[in-house]
């Protein structure tokens, strides 16, 4: 059984090719049971234990079958540890034998990005060039990418609550050759963006729907439990709305939320990202779009796959 470290997936993954393999993967044969998850209970702390297993169905030409385990402990800071930590096991599908171990954080950023980029693809206008990018975390770097693979983004506003933190980001990337500027004024920013993409765990709406231009795409991708908010109920009444799995109709911020205070009605989320890949939209000039993703075992698979294929051909 093969380890795949962080650099060896950062080597073979591209986002052309991981958001091609995630298109295909929505409109396949795939199944993703419900996520498990488990509360572990220790002295003067407690952790979470998650289980995301997904295989392909019988109609695949080669099956897998895998699960990412993830373990959240929120004391380990002080103990100089990540909170979050995982891995991903990735078996044969016609015998179950283990094939590859993955790093589960690097998986994770890629395929989130992955995800956002591919529903970029079919609802963020096709002459998008101006992006702001809210956050300056983990996932910033992989969701501008990822976006830039898309569209022709030719400038990244970069706002964070720490504006030292974008600064520094900024740089970082502009010596890359990403055309990143940090800013100070999110709203002038976002007023002229034709995509903003939000990373954050802020517990109340960043994005206001009044700042939102005819014919721009909201991506959300923080906000992952009931008690946070990325954007508020304006942008998305004003938006046409879909998700990546219907799960997030009822976990993680933003669109859950608006539809449990009744901001939103249920039939205002037009379908998911399986939708979207199997019959794309036509999409107006003018119309708003944004899309709500949680994270689904299936683009985690999908991305392993990939990664083991590319490694087999070495």
């Amino acid at each position: 059984m093969r380890v795949v470290t962080s650099a060896e997936i950062d080597r073979i993954l591209t986002f052309p090719a991981l958001i091609d393999a995630l298109a295909e993967a929505f409109r396949g044969d795939m199944v993703t049971p419900v996520r498990h998850h488990h509360e572990i209970e220790r002295p003067g702390a407690h952790g979470t234990l998650l289980l995301m297993p997904s295989w392909t169905g019988p109609a695949m030409q080669d099956g897998f079958l895998g699960v990412k385990i993830v373990s959240v402990f929120p004391e380990n800071g002080a103990r100089g540890l990540p909170s979050v930590m995982g891995s991903y096991l990735l078996m044969d599908g016609a015998t179950g034998e283990p094939v590859s171990v993955l790093d589960g954080a690097r998986l994770t950023v890629w395929r989130t990005a992955a995800a956002s980029a591919l529903a970029a693809r079919y609802l963020a206008r096709e002459d998008a060039s101006r992006m702001v990018m809210v956050g300056a975390g983990s996932l910033a770097p992989f969701l501008i990418r990822a976006h830039m693979s898309q569209r022709p983004i030719a400038e990244v506003a970069l706002w964070n609550h720490r504006a030292e933190r974008a600064e520094s980001l900024a740089a970082e990337l502009r010596s890359e050759g990403l055309p990143v500027t940090a800013v100070i004024d999110l709203e002038a920013a976002v007023r002229g963006a034709d995509l903003v993409s939000c990373a954050t765990l802020s517990t109340a709406p960043i994005v206001k729907g009044a700042w939102l231009k005819d014919g721009a795409h909201l991506d959300l991708v923080g906000a992952f439990n009931l008690k946070m908010r990325e954007a508020d109920d304006e942008a998305l009444r004003r938006a046409q709305v879909y998700v990546d799995t219907p799960a997030a109709k009822v976990e993680g911020g933003d669109v859950a939320v608006a539809l449990h205070r009744g901001a939103i009605a249920e039939d205002h989320v037009r379908g998911t990202l399986a939708d979207l890949c199997r019959t794309p939209p036509n999409r107006g000039p003018a119309v708003i779009t944004a899309f709500k993703s949680v994270g689904a075992a299936l683009e985690d698979l999908a991305a392993a796959m990939l990664v083991w294929r590319s490694l087999a051909k070495t």
